[in-house]
């Protein structure tokens, strides 16, 4: 009887098993990413059960297991996690000390890629403080806006970065800011040195480290948006540990060399690389800055097993000549976001014994979040909402705007001093009254399987003739041209037309000239001609942000005018088939609606 029962009860579960397997054939793939998850979210319990419940709890738990062994390995030096905890704690006393600085204290960290970048900030965040990466790209109004309003009363200022400082050091005495530089000597008056004072210290830890809020703010990470206003975005304890998470969710474990070439002000060097490193109790090599042509030969030099990506750092891989080392290193996995379809394809093809994970997630909010698409108005930028309020879902196969519902383990701190952006990225009596929703900004694309594919930001996306063009397909059709190196799509203004019409910055293949002919007939076959972009700009060099992203504000703004564009203008005659030379009479003649588009 029994045996009788255990043969049915399988038969009916292999039954099932296979219904689910013929009708849905991602099942497994998604069930073993959901036990996976599980099994994350139950060890996560038993740690704070623990007392590991921030990300500085999580480095010193790895600190107290592993002490020998590396952490960070920079050029030719390697820190073990006992090394970075001893020297976290001697910024920590020194700070304090002749700092002044104390629990609830905001702190700003101007560095380029450096293990003292990590050492500072864990030693802030054992004094308490909270702590703001300022990109060291920015210029001084840009800086001191930063400053202004995140609250920072000191700054901490890399010894090769303090020269960037000599137009705002007047306002920044002025406003009292306390100013320390990583370095041995103070390099000029009304700076305090660091490097130097070390010596003196203990690096024993804090007999009184504070306590912790977990739901209060831990980081403050600057991002443009689509204002082009650097914003300083709260990022709460929950958030940082929950980013720590990423690596090990992609398949990286402790034996792992993952190798960080991104800014570590950006969250996804600082939280998901640096921070998965430390959940994992992985090695981390950090390299200064990103290089193409020094990529593989790094990962055979340091044994690299895993890389971070964001933007277009694969791209750049996919485009560099062959070397004998791209053969030659032991990566086996890549872990990111912002992979584009085409290169994506030309990767995998190039490197294929290299798994791609492909990740999503915000400054801003949580990446593992519930979520609704929304159908949008991509003239306002808001939902569309039915005659009783409520905002209308996409449908299958339509893009639209990802949203997330709010709650007390999925936060959005807002904006520091800012109230009005951070109520905009909020939305309000979304499915039912009274719910509370994150707007991200971005579009997205959910298919008849169930795969989720970003299309564009919002803002990117423009309306003309009236349709929707998203600039990131028109991007992947032109890039597949052998002859463009780069290509930036967006839509400018032309008077009396409304919307936005179509405009690609393009960088040519070295030795390759323009073929518009070749570029005509190529968007015939592939895109509908409202995609099609009416005027080309030639340039030499790409506008990137540090992360790979493509800058686009200042090149709308330039738009298609001769007499403020001097790189290369080209329009697209449908007389001709061709891209012709842009010159000031042929612009007259367009914007004066001689010339119909």
């Amino acid at each position: 009887m029994i045996a009788w029962l255990l043969t049915t009860f399988s038969a009916g579960l292999f039954a099932i098993f296979l219904y689910q397997w013929t009708t849905h054939p991602f099942f497994w793939a998604d069930l073993m990413y959901y036990l996976k998850l599980r099994r994350f979210k139950k060890a996560m319990q038993t740690r704070m059960r623990k007392g590991v419940v921030t990300y500085l709890d999580s480095f010193l738990h790895q600190a107290r297991k592993s002490p020998h062994k590396p952490f960070i390995v920079y050029e030719s030096q390697s820190l073990t996690y006992q090394d970075v905890d001893k020297r976290s704690n001697r910024f920590a006393n020194v700070l304090r000390a002749e700092g002044s600085l104390k629990t609830g204290d905001v702190v700003a960290l101007l560095m380029r890629n450096h293990p003292d970048f990590i050492c500072i900030w864990l030693g802030l965040c054992k004094l308490g403080c909270e702590v703001a990466f300022l990109n060291f790209n920015i210029k001084t109004s840009s800086l001191l806006g930063c400053l202004q309003s995140c609250g920072a009363r000191s700054l901490v200022v890399g010894a090769d970065l303090v020269s960037s400082l000599e137009e705002a050091l007047p306002t920044l005495k002025a406003g009292e800011i306390s100013l320390w530089a990583v370095d041995h000597s103070a390099p000029r008056h009304g700076f305090n040195s660091l490097l130097d004072k070390l010596e003196t210290v203990s690096d024993e830890p804090l007999p009184d480290r504070p306590k912790v809020n977990v739901m209060s703010n831990f980081l403050f990470i600057f991002t443009s948006g689509t204002t082009g206003h650097c914003k300083a975005a709260r990022v709460g304890h929950l958030k940082a540990i929950g980013s720590m998470a990423l690596l090990w969710l992609c398949g990286a474990t402790a034996a792992d060399v993952v190798y960080i070439t991104l800014p570590l002000y950006h969250m996804s060097a600082s939280l998901l690389g640096v921070g998965g490193c430390i959940q994992l109790g992985a090695t981390c090599v950090l390299k200064k800055k990103f290089s193409a042509s020094q990529f593989w030969k790094d990962c055979v030099k340091y044994d690299v097993t895993v890389f971070q990506y964001i933007g277009e750092l694969c791209r750049y891989l996919v485009n560099q000549p062959w070397v004998p080392e791209e053969g030659a290193h032991r990566v086996r996995l890549a872990a990111g976001s912002g992979l584009r379809p085409d290169v994506w394809r030309e990767f995998a093809r190039r490197f294929g014994s290299v798994k791609l994970r492909e990740g999503y997630g915000l400054t801003e909010a949580s990446r593992l979040m519930p979520f609704e698409l929304l159908k949008y108005d991509p003239k306002t930028y808001g939902p569309i909402r039915d005659d009783s309020g409520r905002c209308i879902k996409a449908q299958k196969g339509e893009a639209g705007m990802l949203v997330s519902p709010l709650s007390a383990t999925s936060q959005f701190l807002g904006y520091a001093g800012n109230e009005a952006q951070s109520e905009k990225k909020v939305l309000r009596d979304v499915v039912r009254p009274g719910d509370v929703f994150f707007n991200t900004g971005d579009l997205l694309l959910c298919d008849r399987r169930n795969f989720l594919y970003f299309c564009d930001r919002v803002g990117d996306t423009f309306r003309w003739k009236g349709e929707n063009v998203a600039t990131t397909e028109v991007t992947e059709v032109l890039g597949s041209l052998d002859f463009l190196q780069e290509v930036n799509v967006y839509g400018v203004t032309v008077p009396g037309y409304e919307g936005r019409v179509g405009m690609a910055a393009i960088i040519l293949q070295p030795d390759h000239k323009l073929d518009g002919g070749e570029i005509y007939n190529h968007l015939v076959r592939r895109l509908p001609s409202y995609a099609w972009p009416w005027f080309l700009r030639i340039q030499t060099s790409p506008d990137m942000t540090e992360t790979f992203k493509q800058q686009k504000g200042k090149l709308v703004q330039e738009g298609f005018n001769p007499e403020v564009v001097e790189e290369p203008l080209y329009f697209l005659s449908l007389s001709q088939k061709d891209y012709i030379s842009l010159s000031p009479c042929l612009y007259d003649d367009i914007v004066s609606g001689k010339i119909l588009l």
